[in-house]
């Protein structure tokens, strides 16, 4: 089981300030902050994460194909949520839309340090 996610940053005080407005929005809280890196838990849910500069004291990199993905409870919510990511500084990296044959509805974006996100909404199936 996956407890967290970490995510490596250049300028923690930039990244802070994304993230606390953008997590926010869903449900996200930070729960510790150290001099390196801050924590995040999200209600209802076990999972966290984290935004770190790097240990080894090299410059944090973004992962090719590396991605974080939040689910939410609406096609409307989806939109709701690339636009404010975009708000904050957020690069676009897919607009919402419908995707896998109508079977997902999503949007994509690159946070300040250039790591890669969808936020998604799966339709429930008929009758279910």
């Amino acid at each position: 089981m996956i407890s967290h996610t970490t995510l490596g940053t250049n300028d923690l005080e930039k990244a802070e300030f994304f993230y606390d407005e953008f997590l926010k929005k869903i449900n996200g809280e930070k729960f510790l902050k150290t001099d390196r890196a801050i924590f995040y838990s999200f209600q209802g849910h076990e999972s966290k994460l984290a935004i770190s500069q790097p240990f080894n004291g090299e410059p944090a990199t973004t992962g090719n194909g590396t991605m974080v993905s939040f689910s939410v409870e609406s096609e409307a919510r989806v939109q709701e949520l690339h636009e404010y990511a975009l708000s904050l500084g957020a690069e676009n990296e897919g607009d919402p839309g419908v995707r896998y044959n109508g079977m997902y509805y999503g949007a994509y974006f690159r946070d300040l340090d250039g790591n890669k996100f969808a936020i998604f909404h799966v339709p429930a199936k008929p009758g279910a």
